[in-house]
């Protein structure tokens, strides 16, 4: 009998592991989607489900009710509340559980990075240093920039922000990686940008803007990650991949 395997997703990295778990005759893939992004990483193969689950207790009772016999959460590095949900979930239901966290990005030479825990000191960070500003931190974050008057901001998301968010004042561009450095590059000269503001994803996919302010001597203003669960972890597809087979193989004793 097949294990059932519920990939928390919405990355490229989450996206990956579906498609390579789908070609394992034992076991079936279930993904599930937040549904935050109108055009996320959707998987290719297997079950996909749209929309959240309603907290740990929510998550817990899908983890019974499917049933559910593998969790693996690869969503976004700041997508806090879900993997710790998922932690407290997969731990009330013995349900095996990993986190597919991908590096986050170190500072190396020649970079000028200001390191900051959170939107509302990356803001305040710019006061006074900053005049035009590069933010790429998403649609939800924007709110948190709106008060800055004296600041012109080129923001880019993957989507628009919702009616009567605040903004600050400047331009949206709709757009999404992966992003080349020749055009990061022209886009920070294009805009006359002295600081970015970005959160450290890590991944290839935007990594191209930390590379071009290093290059053209730009701020960067960088958000670290917020806390993740004390769990399991691993830090790509292979070595999940890797854990999966593990799995089975204590499973099938």
């Amino acid at each position: 009998m097949k294990k059932r395997l519920l990939i928390l997703g919405g990355t490229g990295d989450a996206a990956e592991l579906a498609a390579r778990v789908s070609q394992i005759a034992e076991i079936e893939v279930v993904s599930s989607l937040a549904g935050r992004t109108q055009q996320p990483f959707t998987p290719k193969t297997g079950t996909v489900r749209i929309g959240g689950f309603g907290g740990a207790a929510g998550l817990a009772a899908f983890l019974l009710d499917r049933p559910i016999d593998l969790l693996i959460d690869a969503t976004h590095p700041f997508a806090a509340q879900i993997s710790a949900n998922a932690a407290v979930a997969a731990a009330e239901c013995n349900v095996p559980y990993l986190m597919l966290v991908r590096p986050a990005w170190e500072m190396v030479e020649d970079d000028r990075w200001i390191e900051v825990t959170s939107h509302s000191e990356a803001a305040k960070a710019l006061l006074g240093q900053s005049q035009r500003v590069f933010l790429t931190i998403g649609r939800q974050e924007l709110a948190a920039f709106a008060g800055l008057d004296a600041i012109w901001f080129l923001m880019r998301a993957i989507d628009p922000p919702a009616l009567n968010t605040p903004v600050p004042n400047g331009k949206l561009l709709l757009a999404r990686g992966p992003f080349t450095l020749e055009d990061e590059r022209e886009l920070l000269l294009e805009y006359q940008i002295d600081t970015i503001v970005s959160k450290n994803s890590g991944g290839g996919a935007t990594y191209a803007k930390i590379a071009a302010a290093r290059e053209l001597g730009i701020s960067v203003v960088m958000v670290q990650r917020p806390q993740i669960p004390d769990v399991e972890q691993v830090d790509n597809v292979e070595r999940a991949i890797a854990w999966l087979i593990k799995q089975l193989l204590v499973m099938s004793y």
